[in-house]
């Protein structure tokens, strides 16, 4: 799989780099998500200085909005005359399915139909990828393109632990999700006490307008808003005042704008009540008698709440055990007595499963009744595992088949909203397309975005990455593994110098180079800034652990040539920078507090333990 992520990476950089000239060979535009169906159908279309944009009364505002901006970030003039481009509602082309779209460039003309509104806006967020540099001015690939979701719900939940996230990162996610056609965000803030703790106060007039400003942005970009509220903590569920405040709150943010709602009872206890009424209206406290109350819950605010309000969507819930396949009494309650509309969250067989298959997913879907909505805890790096660490792997061992048995999947992401986007991007990738999602060619697609398009800062990302890739679990074992690529030049490397090849330090050294240089490169301007600043700690110490690595080969040469004194200084030299790269902290950015910022532990620093008794 190594030399598959190598191999698409110089396909992705080679793409972006492609003129005009590229009608000839037939190459195939590199879209993300993977569309349902791709074609080159004609040359290339240069774009002229300006388009007549032609909408019809079902046109979406928002798709227009980002199609006019498009246009005019490439140089287009949009109104005057020349090329024809039209955005609008259903043609003959587009699917029948939600969100679907279909897209045509031609000579004749570029033509942009959705299926719905997000359909016409998805289509525009595919027509981004088609530019390309033609001379001195731009041109669009020549393509045709009929694409809808596998998955009705896709995107992420702010589900973490720890410091939050700011508002600023909030609006970077919401149109991050849009760009990558997720439509879905829900708001499970831990740190939100109005969410929790404070779940029956009324917000704060700031924070309430802060909301409504996120609201409005996912809006903007096509992404619901789903509001979590996370009463279990306290709420006597028998209280008319309590399911009365958990409609108030609801009422609060509906206002807002707000038409998707969440009920979770994950991370609670149901081994005793909040209150005595509950006893006597549920019994004695237990599996049964939870599923019971929540049911109770659930379906009285789907009745009162979610079927007399316009537009609001069916209601969430993550149930007390979401984490396992088997049956108990509290499932059967969910599964005889849930509204059918409830939408069920699960979150695999671990709360970080190593991998999620379709067979468990029909498990599960059997033991709720319905289609699961996985929440899925990769990035998220809030847990003792996880400490110290950057979790930047491919979204990886979901199997194909899934959109069968689950009606979407949210990522939970990690307390780094930017660094989070790696793993998003292939979990958006997948929920759209599950049966066309390939980590190998993803993973390399979430980087290039990062970097810009531009190869280097694509290829520096790619090193850096390979040191973040350890993917751990709640057990002691990482369902994806340390520096995978390090790990098989080092042990390449362990080979050749054993048979006496001593030209095999030539190579290793370069590689050690571009991990020494790849944090300057990172930090050259091309990679998102928020990136740059959300891994900060992991780029100061990867560049002393880079240039630890390239003096450890110094010395080892040296002491291969007789050169003794110059081993002696190069280790002394190398020993200080070991020293000095693990004592690089992470700051107080998560839940597990200041850490040391792990690279590569485990292949890196145990290599150059070896290098040093070499040399």
């Amino acid at each position: 799989m190594i030399r598959a992520l190598f191999a698409a990476v110089v396909t992705v950089a080679a793409t972006l780099t492609v003129t005009g000239s590229a009608a000839a060979t037939g190459a195939l535009p590199v879209v993300s998500p993977t569309p349902q169906q791709i074609s080159r159908t004609s040359a290339d279309v240069p774009l002229p200085s300006s388009v007549a944009l032609v909408t019809d009364a079902g046109t979406d505002p928002a798709a227009k909005d980002l199609l006019t901006s498009l246009l005019r970030d490439h140089g287009v003039k949009v109104g005057g005359h020349g090329l024809v481009v039209r955005l609008g509602g259903a043609g003959k082309d587009v699917p029948e399915q939600a969100e679907g779209y279909a897209l045509r460039v031609s000579r004749a003309g570029i033509t942009i139909g959705g299926r719905d509104g997000a359909g016409q806006y998805y289509g525009v967020q595919t027509l981004r990828q088609l530019f390309v540099r033609s001379g001195h001015g731009w041109a669009v690939r020549g393509a045709t393109v009929r694409d809808w979701p596998n998955m009705a719900l896709r995107g992420s939940i702010e589900g973490f632990y720890g410091p939050p996230w700011t508002t600023a990162d909030r609006l970077r996610q919401l149109a991050f999700l849009g760009e990558v056609k997720a439509n879905t965000y829900i708001y499970s803030a831990k740190d939100d006490a109005y969410l929790r703790a404070k779940w029956r106060d009324p917000y704060p007039a700031d924070e309430l307008g802060t909301l409504g400003q996120l609201v409005r942005s996912a809006a903007a970009h096509h992404v619901e808003f789903t509001y979590a509220l996370s009463p279990g903590v306290s709420i006597c569920f028998s209280s008319p005042s309590d399911v009365a405040a958990v409609e108030a709150k609801f009422q609060s943010v509906y206002d807002l704008g707000v038409r998707s709602f969440s009920l979770p009872f994950d991370d609670i206890s149901y081994t005793k009540w909040n209150c005595d009424a509950d006893q006597a209206a549920f019994g004695t406290p237990g599996q049964a008698a939870a599923g019971t109350a929540q049911v109770s819950l659930l379906n009285t605010i789907t009745e009162r709440f979610v079927t007399t309000h316009d537009g609001v969507r069916p209601l969430q819930t993550v149930p007390t055990e979401y984490s396992d396949l088997k049956d108990s009494p509290y499932k059967t309650e969910l599964r005889e007595h849930l509204d059918p509309s409830v939408v069920v969250q699960w979150t695999g067989t671990d709360v970080v499963p190593p991998s999620v298959t379709t067979d468990e997913a029909a498990q599960v879907s059997t033991v709720y009744g319905r289609k699961v909505f996985l929440w899925d805890n990769y990035p998220v790096n809030d847990y003792g595992q996880s400490a110290g660490r950057l979790l930047l792997a491919p979204y990886a061992q979901r199997e194909a088949g899934l959109s069968r048995y689950l009606n979407g999947i949210v990522s939970n992401p990690m307390n780094q909203e930017a660094a989070s986007e790696v793993a998003e991007f292939g979990a958006a990738d997948f929920a759209w397309n599950d049966a066309g999602y390939s980590p190998a060619r993803s993973w390399p697609q979430a980087l290039t975005r990062l970097a810009g398009g531009d190869p280097r800062a694509t290829a520096a990302l790619t090193v850096f990455a390979d040191l973040e890739h350890l993917a751990p679990t709640f057990g002691p074992t990482p369902w994806q593994p340390q520096a995978p690529v390090l790990a098989a030049k080092a042990a390449a490397f362990w080979q050749r110098w054993n048979a006496g090849d001593h030209r095999a330090l030539a190579g290793l050294r370069a590689y050690a180079v571009r991990i020494r240089d790849a944090a300057g490169v990172i930090r050259g301007g091309r990679v998102q800034a928020a990136f740059v600043t959300d891994a900060g700690p992991w780029l100061d110490a990867t560049a002393l652990w880079g240039d630890a690595f390239v003096t450890r080969l110094d010395a080892l040469a040296a002491a291969s040539r007789g050169d003794h004194a110059r081993a002696s200084r190069l280790t002394a030299r190398a020993d200080d920078l070991v020293t000095r790269a693990t004592a690089v902290k992470t700051g107080n950015t998560n839940r597990w507090g200041i850490h040391q910022a792990l690279v590569g532990d485990g292949v890196l620093d145990t290599l150059l333990v070896r290098l040093r008794e070499q040399s």
